[in-house]
Order: structure tokens, then sequence, then C-alpha cells
């Protein structure tokens, strides 16, 4: 049986909230936005990215993590959930025995996207990260086949589109050697390997 959920939470109570489902929320302004279940294609994205991070996070010895589905809070009522975040090892302890939601800006965001969350992720969450101080934002949209790299400058994201066989050129990871294609081929189950 499906429920509704609760019309108005604050943020504390969101943390902790369960509906006894295995939906996933997101809190925009006080109010609870049912997430969709990714696509497979979505899910490889993103494994394919975190992978490739958490390659280049040992071989630079950063003392960073990267984590899939973490929170970030935005607002008074407000909590995104990301495909891919990277954090410093201070923030992941600070949330050790806690919900996944950090309070203070991750080093980059990554959101891959999906039709229903096209506006979502190019207007809302660009510009609740670039409020929240997020250094780096990713946008990888299959749908266009593209790349956005969003770097913030003065309180405002200079964006820079990656496609095809062009290297991602990224200031957190500035080593990094990834191709847009790539990202798109682990997407694609069709391709032969």
């Amino acid at each position: 049986m499906v429920t509704t959920p609760v019309t108005s939470i604050t943020f504390e109570e969101y943390l902790t909230y369960d509906d006894g489902s295995d939906f996933h929320y997101e809190l925009v302004d006080g109010k609870l936005e049912l997430m969709n279940p990714p696509t497979i294609e979505h899910f490889l994205i993103a494994k394919f990215l975190e992978q490739s991070l958490d390659a280049e996070i040992k071989r630079c010895n950063f003392t960073w993590l990267c984590f899939r589905e973490s929170g970030v809070r935005t607002g008074r009522n407000k909590s995104r959930l990301t495909d891919l975040c990277v954090v410093t090892l201070e923030q992941a302890r600070e949330l050790l025995n806690a919900s996944a939601v950090f309070e203070s800006p991750p080093l980059l965001i990554v959101e891959v996207v999906s039709p229903e969350s096209v506006k979502r992720d190019y207007r809302y969450k660009r510009s609740e990260y670039a409020a929240l101080e997020v250094p780096e934002y990713w946008i990888v949209d299959p749908l266009a086949t593209k790349v956005s790299v969003l770097l913030l400058e003065d309180g405002f994201y200079e964006e820079t589109v990656f496609t095809a066989t062009q290297q991602i050129v990224s200031r957190t990871f500035p080593e990094l050697a990834i191709a847009v294609d790539q990202i798109f081929t682990a997407g694609n189950l069709n391709q032969g390997s």
C-alpha cells in the first residue's frame, strides 16, 4: 500500500524520515519530493564515474571519499540527493553515525540527467549548489551526450561543455583522464565488449 508522505517536514525530521517504503525523497522547501528509481543506463554511468573517481583519489593519495546517493543540505528545509559527491575524510567522519546528508559543501557533485530530472539538474540544483558554494558540479547528460563541468567563480558557475572524444577538464581532479564517450559507452549494454 502506497501512503502519501507528510505534507510539511523540517530538515531535522527529514534526516530520520521513514515511511516504511524503499522510496527515496529529496526535501524541497519543507516538502518531500519522490525520486523515481534510476534507469540501468543511469546506474552504469554513475558506477563507471564512481570507480574512475575512486581510482583517481587512490592514485593521488587524496584523503577524500566518493559516495553515491548521499544527501546535501541546500537550504533551511531543503536537501538534495546526489548521484555522486566527493567529500573530504573529515566531512565523512562528521556523519559517521548519522544520516549521510552533508551540510558543508562537497568538493565535487555529479548528477546524471534522466528525462524527468532535466530541469532539476540544470536549473534548480545548479543554483542551489552554487549558493552552497560547491566548487565543482558536473551535469552528465546521456540524453544530449554531453558533460557540462561547472566551476564556481565569484558565486556563479562558469560552464564548459565536453562532447564525444573530448577529455573532461576538472579543477578538482586535474590529472583525470576520462573522455565523454567513455562515460556514455559505460552506460550502453548494446555495445560489443
